[in-house]
């Protein structure tokens, strides 16, 4: 990949373009983030930066972080994300990457863990079709139905879509546009819908097709 930074969900919005079009975006604060650590193919057999955002008292970092920041003399930092960037070389430890990076009409992916949604049955869980409601159906019209056969095999086979937790997973969505970079506030407007809730932590990176 060429670009990466570590940014926070701000929420949705919708600008107009030049010719009066609507474009529904999710605003982005992305960055500022600080280059911690720089791996190395001497080293660690892989060349990549590892980058800190978010501020946070002293009181909330562990002594092994702490040591880890206080060794180049760096303020402490939220969260830590590895990337494997072009150009990393040029790049030093507590050099600044700000939303600058990105520029309108790139197009990039956004990762991030999808809101939770606690427990949930199979029609909302995997789309699953519902019974009919009449002639003495019983208040079953939503459950999974059966499970398979009886004897023979004797067990549900692995895979079987089932009633549980869903969501809070790590998602990506591909190949989203950047609308508008405002590098003052370092504020991104991507298209579209991203993961996460309002105040969710997500990583922007290239396109794969473009990285």
């Amino acid at each position: 990949m060429k670009k990466g930074l570590i940014g926070k969900k701000i929420g949705m919005t919708q600008i107009f373009s030049e010719t009066g079009k609507v474009i529904p975006v999710t605003v982005v604060e992305a960055g500022p983030c600080v280059v911690v650590q720089k791996k190395t193919d001497e080293n660690d057999g892989y060349t990549a930066l590892q980058l800190g955002y978010g501020d946070i008292s002293p009181k909330g970092v562990n002594k092994p972080s702490q040591g880890h920041f206080k060794k180049n003399d760096l303020p402490f930092k939220r969260h830590l994300r590895e990337f494997k960037l072009a150009g990393a070389e040029e790049l030093n430890i507590g050099d600044v990457l700000k939303a600058d990076v990105f520029n309108e009409g790139d197009v990039i992916d956004v990762s991030g863990v999808s809101k939770g949604k606690g427990f949930q049955g199979t029609i909302k869980r995997h789309n699953t079709s519902r019974i009919k409601e009449t002639h003495g159906s019983g208040p079953t019209h939503r459950h999974a139905g059966s499970m398979g056969a009886c004897s023979d095999p004797s067990r549900i086979f692995k895979g079987k879509k089932m009633p549980g937790h869903m969501g809070s997973e790590k998602t990506t969505v591909q190949n989203l546009t950047v609308v508008k970079v405002d590098a003052e506030n370092n504020l991104i407007a991507v298209k579209g819908a991203i993961p996460g809730p309002k105040g969710g932590v997500v990583c922007i990176t290239d396109a794969v097709k473009n990285a």
